[in-house]
């Protein structure tokens, strides 16, 4: 095992436990850190077996192994932002139809004060 896989592992060990702590901490959801310990458990296991990614490559048709990091970062990039745009959607059509039951609420709680006014 040379110094840059030592570096690697010991990195992706930080990264999950970095993960590990937000989800502790409650600064991240249960369902997202999910998304995240998967991209560390990858790291980690590409970290450990560095075969692995000549092997993925050759089956790829890739020259440089290393060039197939870039795609599947991609790819995770866009899959992560499609993720969070779905639940920014239903949280911003939540706050609407929130918004709109208090309005609602407090016409009606204007109205009943009104009618219960003493005269």
């Amino acid at each position: 095992m040379d110094n840059i896989q030592i570096t690697l592992i010991a990195s992706s060990a930080l990264f999950l436990f970095f993960i590990f702590e937000l989800t502790r901490k409650k600064r991240i959801r249960e369902s997202y850190s999910l998304v995240w310990f998967l991209a560390g458990l990858v790291l980690l296991v590409f970290s450990v077996f560095r075969g692995l990614l000549d092997k993925l490559a050759a089956l790829f048709g890739v020259v440089y192994a290393p060039a197939l990091i870039i795609p599947v970062i991609l790819l995770m990039g866009l899959l992560l932002g499609i993720h969070f745009s779905i639940v920014i959607s239903k949280l911003t059509e939540d706050n609407k139809r929130l918004i709109q039951e208090v309005g609602l609420m407090k016409h009606r709680i204007r109205q009943l004060e009104t009618e219960n006014k003493p005269k």
